[in-house]
């Protein structure tokens, strides 16, 4: 046998798996369980509750920090989003953070350059190859900032007792609420329960196939996100991809009034009553019209507390930004006060599109002369 070769069973991931085995064996009781007209809304209603707590809580505010929300708001997306069955928070989203620091690379988990299959499901029930012989340790995935979820309370204790919140709200609750108030528990643990967890797992499966593979890039052309309505409509409101690729701070990911995003009406919804943040993108300052400062006076403006890096020639102000860059703000911090050009280009990060429209709103100056010596 061969040092790379795999026993089978050590190729699958075995608890998404269950997952997947598990409906295909509950509809074949669909026969034997009639659906009810008021189980068929419970279940429609569930499924989408449940998924829009995974778009508007794991995705928008967990995984992209787009808005800011109360404690209890935090505690109903997060109990509510464990009935998904999608893996705590912490999980989710420590792997759609690779995904957008990773966009089309080996190390995008579920990287559409591996196939539609892959993207879609292929990701989660089977494990990724070693390139090591047994008994090596695998090369693990290049670090993700996750401090930000460490210190939220709420996460903390989700991710601790997610697997007894997943049972309860997953499955328990709608099959007490089907057997309680439609006097169906089957029926309730069925459709409201497990067929529920299907339909909210393929919608948001879409976002990582579909909305990779169908419909336009009209912000950036050379990645896989794309914008499409159908896609929009299959994962409530997620599939204008490109945009959100491009934004991923943005609140919204249709941006036009005409987009179908039920999760941006939801946030804007809550909006009146739970703290949040959803401010409009700022403008770029044209470059003719920064101040014009040299080496010694950039310097000197980060001497005095400021977060400045200078990219292409150009003094950014990065503050404000440095909690949410993906990377964390180590990466950051290591090129204040220096000339961040090199680092800024590097092929990995993909910043050389994606990242200007989010660099080019923290212009503050222009420098005039070259950097004196090494700029260490």
């Amino acid at each position: 046998m061969s040092l790379l070769e795999v026993s089978w069973h050590r190729k699958i991931r075995w608890i998404p798996t269950t997952l997947i085995i598990l409906p295909i064996c509950a509809v074949c009781l669909v026969p034997w369980v009639p659906l009810s007209k008021e189980v068929f809304w419970l279940m429609i209603g569930y499924g989408f509750h449940t998924g829009l707590c995974i778009t508007a809580g794991y995705h928008r505010l967990w995984s992209h920090r787009a808005y800011r929300a109360s404690f209890v708001l935090r505690l109903y997306l997060a109990i509510f989003g464990a009935a998904a069955l999608e893996g705590p928070i912490r999980w989710w989203a420590r792997e759609h953070r690779a995904h957008h620091r990773y966009t089309d690379t080996d190390e995008d988990p579920y990287s559409i350059r591996r196939g539609l299959f892959h993207a879609h499901l292929g990701w989660m029930v089977l494990a990724k190859p070693q390139a090591q012989p047994p008994g090596k340790t695998q090369r693990t995935r290049r670090h993700i900032d996750l401090s930000d979820l460490d210190a939220d309370a709420v996460a903390v204790w989700q991710s601790r007792y997610y697997a007894l919140l997943a049972v309860l709200m997953g499955w328990g609750f709608p099959t007490v609420v089907g057997g309680v108030l439609f006097r169906d528990w089957m029926g309730g643990l069925l459709y409201g329960g497990i067929i529920k967890m299907v339909l909210v797992h393929h919608s948001t499966f879409c976002i990582n196939s579909l909305a990779h593979y169908l419909g336009d890039r009209p912000y950036d052309d050379q990645v896989t996100p794309r914008d499409s309505f159908l896609a929009a409509v299959l994962t409530l409101g997620e599939g204008y991809h490109n945009f959100h690729h491009n934004f991923p701070s943005d609140y919204r990911n249709g941006v036009r009034w005409y987009h179908y995003d039920c999760t941006k009406w939801a946030i804007a919804g809550w909006a009146k009553a739970l703290t949040r943040r959803m401010e409009a993108l700022p403008q770029a300052v044209p470059v003719e019209k920064l101040l014009r400062v040299d080496w010694a006076e950039y310097r000197g403006m980060v001497e005095k507390g400021r977060f400045l890096v200078a990219v292409d020639g150009v003094v950014h102000d990065v503050g404000a930004f440095m909690a949410e860059h993906l990377g964390g703000e180590h990466l950051i911090q290591a090129w204040v006060g220096k000339d961040a050009t090199m680092a800024f280009h590097a092929g990995i990060y993909r910043h050389s599109k994606v990242a200007r429209n989010i660099l080019a709103c923290m212009r503050v100056a222009v420098l005039e002369n070259e950097q004196p010596g090494n700029g260490s």
